[in-house]
């Protein structure tokens, strides 16, 4: 793919990150192909670092960009600015301009921007702004204010009509505090918001295990609104806001990291709870720098037993108790059939084989590097190769197999496309 490097010589970024941009058309749902993607110094438009031109699946090349040094990200007290920060611009003919203000890049990490680009719909082109707020890590942010960890259930007939635990197809966040009537909510796919929300509050050259500690403490929050309907019982049309004294950081638009989205599509329907409670427990967290909060996890501090090769639920027992213990939610909202548990590989065959070949045709409609396959049931050589193509493109360990997250994220995948389908 063809694109122009030119070199940044800023003596402060020492280290180097990666950054991959993808495309969509968002009035087809189809990868905006063709598109041209600019990386630009932050806030200077006219110092374009990389040009490149997307490709049949929306996406660009992997670039290097300079990032400061590692040990900004390591310790509590650097007082230098752990990530270095870049503007994204993307064009395509009949589209509005959308421009993306301060990526953010971490030392050895992939960074990955999603931009979604609409139709011209007046006589000039407009521009699409989005502002990436500061990491929390970095920023000055409202502490959290605390609740009780388990939520009070009313009876059956009350508002609580779950079950059990559910992961949703959809968060929506209110993007201000709960009695802000001007903030806008925006409708965010489960694992999108989680994802956003860790690439907010942690690091992502952090140990696995702490990424890992704190994604589950992050779906566990989130389970626990879900699952009391702690907003909606209150009168209001959200399910969670954007503001750290009530809820998490959450960035719209933002870009997330490789190494965090790796972990949720792993992990997202697992949540840490207690016995004898019929709920996701309401994990609360803070920095453990600025914000002190006993009982809780900090995240510096589950960033040092991470260093110190500590497991990611001995890491929660340290901080909630040594009770706390890990839970599966048994259904996925919003995808047609749940995972049997059992990896489609090579020799595969059955009905959930041919669930696969159904979807992967259907996505390929709209994501023509994936070739067609034939719905027969059998996983072969021509299912593979498209298993592995829809998992490249999608940031998915490409090795061909239909595990617990490639299951997932071809259902939303085929969900959307079709959907999109049944509206044009």
């Amino acid at each position: 793919m063809p694109y122009v490097h030119i070199n940044n010589n800023d003596p402060n970024l020492t280290d180097t990150g990666h950054l991959q941009i993808g495309t969509l058309a968002i009035d087809v749902a189809t990868p905006a192909a063709g598109a041209t993607v600019r990386v630009m110094q932050r806030g200077e438009r006219n110092n374009i670092i990389e040009e490149m031109i997307s490709d049949s699946s929306g996406r660009t090349p992997t670039i290097n960009l300079p990032a400061p040094p590692v040990d900004y990200s390591m310790q509590p007290d650097s007082q230098r600015m752990p990530y270095s920060e870049y503007d994204v611009s993307v064009t395509l003919d009949g589209y509005e301009r959308a421009y993306i203000e301060g990526v953010q890049i971490l030392p050895y990490t992939t960074a990955f921007q999603d931009v979604s680009i609409r139709p011209v719909t007046g006589y000039e082109n407009q521009t699409d702004v989005i502002a990436i707020k500061e990491h929390t890590l970095w920023g000055e942010f409202p502490a959290k204010i605390p609740e009780a960890e388990a939520k009070p259930l009313p009876p059956g007939t009350g508002l609580v009509v779950l079950p059990e635990p559910v992961v949703p197809e959809f968060v929506i966040v209110h993007a201000g505090k709960p009695d802000d009537k001007s903030a806008p909510n925006h409708w965010v796919p489960f694992r999108d918001y989680i994802k956003n929300v860790a690439s907010c509050e942690i690091y992502a050259n952090w140990p696995e295990q702490t990424i890992r500690a704190n994604v589950l403490a992050i779906l566990s929050f989130t389970l626990n609104r879900i699952y009391t309907e702690w907003y909606r019982s209150r009168g209001y049309d959200f399910t969670i806001t954007n503001s750290t004294a009530f809820d998490q950081a959450f960035s719209f638009g933002r870009n997330i990291f490789d190494e965090i989205s790796t972990v949720v599509d792993d992990i997202f329907t697992t949540f840490i709870t207690r016995p004898n409670i019929r709920q996701p427990l309401f994990a609360q967290y803070c920095d453990g720098k600025r914000v002190s909060c006993p009982n809780w996890m900090t995240q510096w501090g589950s960033k040092q037993l991470g260093d110190q090769g500590y497991a990611a639920i001995d890491i929660l027992k340290r901080f909630y108790g040594y009770d706390v213990f890990l839970m599966q939610a048994k259904k996925v909202a919003g995808v047609p059939s749940s995972f049997s548990g059992v990896p489609l590989q090579m020799g595969s065959a059955g009905e959930d084989v041919r669930v696969i070949q159904e979807q992967l045709n259907a996505v390929s409609n709209n994501y023509p590097a994936i070739n067609k396959v034939r719905v027969d049931g059998i996983f072969g050589e021509e299912t593979r190769k498209s298993v592995e193509t829809f998992q490249g493109i999608f940031r998915l360990p490409a090795d061909g197999i239909v595990g617990f997250n490639t299951w997932y994220k071809l259902s939303q995948i085929y969900v959307a496309v079709t959907r999109m389908a049944a509206l044009t």
